[in-house]
């Protein structure tokens, strides 16, 4: 049985098609099942797939004329959505034409294109972007929102930790995902009056979904103390750069060091094997491709400054939601034993 296609966004991204196309190759690689519907410029598309017969042989391209720009606001984006290569990737979502669209443009536009597309989810206020991250631990954390939702109100907050802890279950394997909430301390005292609220309304709904065990700091993110963090867009932005930027120059620094003597050349020979190993988990690009989740059809986000390498691992990611029907069983996951979301108070009780 044939896979639906993945239709990706070949403008999106600060490298354009040649990048995209690239990773989209890359990914076709590794799976072979890989069928694309490569979204653009089609002159560009064309040029671009002459260095990759494999990927041109299990390709079909969709034209289209307009790009969204990185400064491009959502609502500008909106507008002209439909002549767009991000727009028609995600409406090929819609029309059944592709399983899932990849994009690495504009977080804002893709949210609100997909939003307006695909709707939400049945009571789900606001899509979230949520991205598997690797720790010390002997798991991975489920982070939301990674910079979908600059602001959100604490009923938002709930819904994110449904979600994510839905996600969690399906990807993990955990049947009961331990579950923070990301704030500037672990007292209860403190934080924004959002992000207290929704720890009293957690605690208070003792779902069966996720246990609930209070705030994280930053610095705990990657200890694999959860198995779900959340927080809003901002924040969860900004955390998740900072750890990409550390994970580099830790990367950096070593190389640095092991280049400055004899000895430590003869050590980096000795210990290649760990090194090898520390540069597989800090590699960035491993954990790109962000799902953004609460739709009702597979959107992936991808960074837009990657490389080839790194838009093939975001590819992978709509691969796997598409390849084991993961959308589904997160569905199926927020209405089991009577439906955690219909826990959640209503926007006029949040606020109350």
């Amino acid at each position: 049985m044939s896979l639906p296609r993945i239709a990706v966004d070949a403008m999106g991204g600060d490298e354009g098609v040649r990048v995209m196309v690239e990773g989209a190759a890359l990914a076709r690689r590794r799976h072979e099942r890989f069928k694309f519907l490569l979204v653009g410029d089609e002159a560009r598309i064309k040029t671009a797939l002459e260095k990759h017969p494999n990927l041109r042989a299990s390709s079909e391209i969709l034209h289209a004329d307009g790009v969204i720009s990185g400064e491009e606001k959502p609502g500008q984006a909106l507008r002209r959505a439909k002549g767009t290569s991000m727009g028609r990737a995600i409406e090929a979502v819609k029309n059944g034409d592709a399983g899932a669209a990849v994009s690495g443009g504009n977080t804002g536009a893709l949210m609100a294109i997909a939003k307006l597309s695909l709707r939400t989810m049945p009571g789900i206020d606001r899509p979230a972007l949520a991205a598997l991250l690797p720790t010390l631990g002997d798991n991975d954390v489920v982070m939301l929102d990674l910079g979908a939702n600059t602001e959100c109100n604490s009923r938002n907050l709930v819904q994110f930790a449904v979600m994510g802890s839905a996600y969690a279950r399906v990807a993990t394997g955990r049947e009961r995902p331990r579950l923070r909430l990301l704030n500037i301390g672990t007292e209860e005292i403190k934080g924004h009056e959002e992000i207290r609220e929704a720890g009293e309304m957690l605690r208070a709904m003792n779902l069966p979904q996720f246990e609930y065990v209070g705030f994280v700091e930053g610095d705990g993110i990657g200890k694999g103390a959860a198995d779900v963090i959340v927080t809003e867009g901002f924040s969860g932005n900004i955390a998740l750069k900072a750890a990409e930027g550390t994970a580099r120059q830790i990367s950096d620094f070593l190389r640095t060091e092991i280049s400055k003597s004899l000895m430590a050349k003869i050590g980096y020979l000795f210990a290649r094997g760990a090194f090898r190993a520390l540069r597989n988990k800090l590699d960035p690009k491993k954990s790109n491709g962000g799902v953004l989740l609460g739709l009702r059809g597979v959107v992936v986000k991808s960074h837009g400054g990657t490389d080839a390498e790194g838009f093939a691992y975001a590819i992978d990611v709509g691969y796997e939601m598409v390849r084991y029907d993961l959308l589904t069983k997160i569905n199926e996951m927020l209405n089991r034993d009577g439906g955690a979301l219909s826990s959640v108070p209503t926007s006029q009780e949040a606020v109350s």
